[in-house]
């Protein structure tokens, strides 16, 4: 069982930020930038293209409407999104607010924040 399977049973708590019988958003708690959001499908599955075509079309549907959260609470130029599979084994869509191409380099130090601060941010977006 993958670290996400583990907070879509409840097992680990996360930041949750929309939730539907079919995936789960909830915030990076390792963000890039405020309002990192990390988007999955409640089904494991390690390789994002290894999701059935229409389960993918839906996460898609599902990753706009967090998008547009997001936008709502973090003005920004755009919502990034990155897919690069390499740090859990569960597929799962980045969704960054950016202003610019370095607001969504990885390679930089994260961004740290207080469990109070998560909460409000989490809510914040789930409200918008």
């Amino acid at each position: 069982m993958t670290l996400f399977s583990k907070i879509v049973s409840g097992e680990i708590p996360c930041y949750k930020v929309l939730e539907s019988d079919k995936f789960l958003a909830f915030l990076d708690i390792m963000p890039l930038q405020k309002g990192h959001v990390l988007v999955i499908p409640k089904l494991e599955v390690d390789y994002f293209f290894d999701i059935e075509d229409d389960l993918l079309g839906e996460m898609m549907v599902f990753a706009k409407k967090v998008s547009n959260k997001i936008k709502k609470v973090f003005p920004c130029n755009r919502v990034g999104v990155s897919v690069i599979g390499l740090e859990v084994p569960h597929a799962h869509i980045h969704l960054v607010p950016i202003n610019n191409i370095d607001d969504i380099n990885f390679s930089k130090e994260k961004l740290k924040f207080t469990s109070s601060e998560m909460s409000e941010i989490a809510l914040k977006i789930s409200q918008a």
